[in-house]
């Protein structure tokens, strides 16, 4: 009589739930959110190893074995507080969103499980008009200046605004997307705005000018973003969710080469947003860093610090518990296969590289 260890019995299930399915009782769309939108509206992003994954097929491609499985893409205007709706009237399975709104949705009741990191370590920005005489965050005391409430960058202007003994309500705060956000910045209706490459654009056309990054500022300041799916679509189709996660790893490696960099800028293009805007945004920082796919104790840490302070600043109503939130082993056994083990560096919970 052959007896199982609980170790081995429990590797054994792991493998099992892993296995490719010889054949699925009916049609699987696999439906994939991402928290942002094109130019004009075009289904497409840029900026992250996700976006790339996209433009370039290679979910399709994973799964192109895989009879009856097809992949359906959503793209939102509304961001990642639009994303959260879309997850909590059950129409998305995975999707592509920041910190922020994550915390926001784990915090509303939505049973979410992040596989990946993409899109991390981006940084945040201060846009004025061009004839504006702000300078620094400092200078935004009792200004009308935007925030696009409830998306990552709402989180990061709260801290930078905190770092320069300011709050919210120091400043007339209007809530508005990227497209509203770009065209009063240009216009002059508002003094400042808090946003991420869109305002690069704004400032190469001359409608603005960018006073103030996070770039080689606290680290705590940037803005993360992951991969989330559904619970009950990880618990229903294990099989899919390691050929999704092995495919968005093998996109952050391409995205990761610096050999690449110019094609990706070129991919990402695609979404309307021209490829000197990205060069701009990545500029000053190895491709690796922003579109590693790893979770390590500093991206675990900062969205357990992103949980505390949305609680501490009103954000949310009810304190959120990260444990349990990460599975890692799909991108771990990704990572294995594919020999990527040590392809990006692995940080501490205070940002420096474990040894």
């Amino acid at each position: 009589m052959i007896r199982f260890t609980r170790r081995a019995l429990a590797a054994v299930t792991l493998a099992l739930a892993l296995a490719p399915a010889v054949a699925r009782a009916e049609p699987v769309t696999i439906r994939f959110g991402f928290a942002s939108i094109g130019t004009d509206n075009r289904p497409f992003a840029g900026g992250s190893a996700a976006a790339l994954a996209h433009s370039e097929h290679y979910v399709e491609e994973a799964l192109k074995d895989e009879p009856g499985v097809t992949v359906a893409w959503s793209f939102f205007k509304g961001a990642g507080p639009a994303v959260n709706e879309a997850f909590a009237n059950g129409q998305l399975d995975f999707a592509f969103q920041g910190d922020l709104p994550s915390v926001i949705g784990r915090a509303s009741g939505l049973k979410t499980k992040i596989v990946l990191a993409t899109g991390a370590h981006a940084p945040l920005y201060l846009a004025v008009p061009p004839n504006s005489t702000i300078s620094s965050v400092k200078d935004l005391k009792g200004k009308k200046v935007s925030i696009f409430r409830g998306t990552n960058n709402h989180l990061a202007a709260v801290k930078v605004l905190a770092a320069n003994g300011l709050t919210e309500r120091d400043l007339s705060v209007l809530n508005m997307d990227v497209a509203t956000t770009n065209a009063a910045l240009a216009s002059g209706d508002i003094d400042a705005a808090f946003g991420n490459f869109g305002l690069i654009s704004l400032e190469q056309q001359g409608r603005a000018r960018i006073v103030y990054s996070t770039k080689g500022d606290d680290p705590a300041f940037e803005r993360q973003a992951g991969v989330l799916v559904t619970e009950a679509f990880e618990k229903a189709h294990p099989d899919l969710v390691a050929k999704v996660v092995k495919a968005l790893v093998q996109a952050s490696h391409f995205a990761s080469d610096e050999a690449n960099r110019d094609k990706v800028l070129a991919i990402w293009a695609r979404s309307g947003t021209p490829d000197s805007v990205y060069r701009y945004d990545y500029a000053d920082q190895p491709l690796r860093t922003r579109n590693s796919p790893i979770i390590d104790p500093f991206l675990v840490e900062q969205y357990r610090v992103q949980a505390r302070q949305a609680r501490a600043y009103g954000l949310i109503r009810r304190d959120v518990d990260v444990a349990g939130w990460f599975e890692p082993r799909y991108l771990d056994r990704a990572l294995k296969e594919l020999g990527l083990e040590t392809r990006w560096p692995r940080l501490g919970p205070d940002g420096k590289p474990l040894s």
